[in-house]
């Protein structure tokens, strides 16, 4: 494990660390609760012991135009997503949870469509230029974007190390056979604090 999420190949991967997903007023109310009782919490342990550790941070998240112009409309998601908490570039509901920064050499990219940040940003494009090999995911949801993640890398060639304390989606249960049956196919699953004991030494 050393080896695979050693600083100069790894980047740190926030998905949808946002006020409109996982903040007090978040959309989907149950998804945010989930997030908040361990995922969170761990993703804020990780965020310093990575940059400390030379981990390159890239928070991903989504903004939509306010007349939703150039975003998809094709599934039912999308229709939820409209009538939760706006996303529009600049609002409360489009900015990084405040506790997760960003600091100065975190990178942030956002996208408008899609569902997952892989196709929808240069995040590909961004971690090639950087060096990076392994995606260390971290955020949500395990019901759609943070799959999309890891299989999107994967196509694209990307090492992929899932902690599973620092994802999360609904409900709980669903989140473990995710993890078990699917994602653990195509991904490294290890622990928040496996990684914060490689990381510190």
């Amino acid at each position: 494990m050393s080896e695979l999420i050693a600083p100069e190949r790894t980047a740190l991967v926030t998905q949808e660390c946002q006020g409109a997903v996982v903040g007090p007023d978040a959309g989907l109310a149950a998804l945010a609760d989930e997030a908040r009782r361990e995922a969170l919490p761990n993703i804020a342990a990780l965020l310093p012991v990575a940059r400390a550790a030379g981990v390159r941070v890239v928070h991903c998240l989504v903004n939509r135009r306010a007349d939703g112009l150039g975003s998809n409309h094709n599934a039912k998601l999308f229709a939820v997503g409209r009538r939760g908490v706006a996303v529009t570039p600049g609002s409360r509901g489009a900015q990084l949870l405040p506790e997760f920064g960003p600091e100065p050499a975190d990178l942030v990219l956002t996208r408008t469509h899609g569902l997952g940040p892989m196709g929808g940003t240069d995040l590909d494009a961004v971690l090639r230029n950087l060096g990076v090999r392994t995606i260390v995911a971290v955020g949500v949801s395990l019901n759609v974007a943070i799959p999309n993640l890891v299989m999107d890398a994967v196509n694209a060639a990307h090492e992929v190390v899932l902690p599973c304390d620092a994802v999360a989606g609904v409900p709980a249960e669903y989140d473990a056979a995710m993890i078990e049956n699917t994602l653990s196919l195509l991904a490294t699953v290890t622990t928040t604090r496996e990684l914060l004991d490689i990381w510190k030494a």
